[in-house]
């Protein structure tokens, strides 16, 4: 059974085939600049590596680009359409509704249109890639939807409710949803693996930090709190995101620089965090080798973040009544050993400790267990795969439906 998995953006198509026979992908890449000038086209294989530049103002022409390199006669990996089983979609934003990935219907469409004011930059361009989907490859393929949020509906509503007035949450929806779910679901389930123990009787804190990030406290496979909130911006700081804040900053900003509030929005989304305070750069790698050339902001930015994370972890603890195991994940989790030592560094009163050279060896595509064997709690590296999850997910779900 071979599944499609699809990533719209707004101006982009993130894809990959995967032979559900054995969970091999066979192609992967995205469509960049959709809508755009200079649009382009990505596509990947085991033999092939092709970036092309090629007209694509809409969504359904970017899928037709898709479906002509699947097919394409000397490095494409099918040799028909009927090959592709399923398609299945990533949803950012599920609010209180869809608690678990579904087949796409017609009311589901319009569902997750909606729901677009919880989500306004994903919904839409969500909702737009399934319907560019179905008319390309015809309302026979079935496809499926998974969310990011769903796997957070466990939350109780000590966790995800807000302390303002309840009739925000009646009339808008204004809750704590959480986001990344389908990471942390990967992870967690493939944590449980390596430790050799049932999902359900683990107390378990996953940690998925990139230029997005979010930790996630999980007892026995159930999430009971996350740091993402109504929106991903809430938690600690981020690549661009200030994370949680005293909300009263927000309105003194706008009154002293006169701002409007889409301007603070745009502050505390794409101006803050690293890129804010270390004045250099979001990305971690030049904000190291600021660090590394003196630049005290840069100092600051990392040990900003690193504290941050390990106070969640630590609340996370205690929320859990304690912890079997840690993961790290995500762009930086994965390949940044200074951070994950230096969170672990303010662990250890939990009884964390971490093996410095196992540490240093988990990057660039190496996984593994981070602790040592004297460390009360298992911290472990674990590389994400949320197009695997959606793959898995299309496939039973198609399966069940026949």
């Amino acid at each position: 059974m071979k599944i499609l998995v699809i990533n719209a953006g707004s101006s982009s198509l993130k894809y990959q085939l995967i032979d559900m026979d054995g969970e091999k992908v066979l192609a992967k890449g995205n469509c960049e600049r959709i809508g755009g000038e200079g649009s382009l086209i990505v596509y990947k294989t085991e033999t092939a590596n092709i970036k092309k530049k090629v007209e694509m103002p809409d969504h359904k022409v970017a899928f037709m680009q898709v479906k002509d390199m699947l097919l394409d006669p000397e490095n494409g990996v099918i040799k028909d359409l009927s090959e592709v089983n399923a398609v299945g979609h990533r949803a950012v934003q599920g609010g209180s509704v869809f608690r678990e990935s579904c087949l796409v219907t017609p009311e589901v469409i319009d569902t997750i249109k909606e729901l677009s004011p919880l989500a306004p930059l994903h919904n839409p361009a969500n909702a737009l890639g399934i319907e560019s989907s179905k008319e390309v490859f015809g309302e026979d393929m079935p496809q499926v939807v998974v969310f990011d949020t769903a796997f957070h509906s466990t939350m109780p509503e000590k966790a995800y409710m807000y302390a303002v007035p309840y009739e925000y949450y009646e009339k808008h929806g204004v809750r704590r949803y959480g986001f990344h779910g389908t990471s942390h679901r990967f992870v967690s389930t493939e944590m449980a693996k390596r430790m050799g123990k049932d999902i359900k009787d683990l107390k378990l804190i996953t940690c998925h930090i990139g230029n997005g990030s979010s930790i996630t406290a999980i007892d026995g496979g159930k999430v009971i709190d996350t740091t993402m909130g109504l929106t991903p911006l809430d938690g600690f700081m981020m690549g661009t995101r200030s994370g949680s804040l005293d909300p009263s900053v927000v309105t003194f900003i706008q009154e002293k620089e006169n701002l409007s509030a889409s301007e603070v929005d745009t502050i505390l989304n794409k101006k803050s965090g690293l890129l804010g305070i270390s004045g250099v750069s979001s990305d971690d790698r030049d904000i190291t080798a600021a660090e590394a050339d003196g630049n005290e902001r840069a100092k600051l930015a990392h040990s900003m973040l690193y504290y941050q994370i390990a106070k969640y972890i630590g609340s996370y603890y205690v929320a859990l009544g304690g912890c079997d195991g840690i993961v790290f994940t995500a762009g930086l989790g994965e390949n940044q050993p200074s951070l994950r030592k230096s969170v672990c560094e303010y662990l250890k009163c939990l009884g964390v400790e971490i093996d410095d050279e196992a540490n240093e060896a988990c990057i660039h595509g190496n996984e593994g267990k981070l602790s040592s064997d004297n460390s009360k709690i298992r911290v472990e590296l674990v590389a994400t795969n949320e197009e695997l999850v959606i793959a898995r997910d299309t496939k039973d779900i198609v399966l069940a439906s026949k």
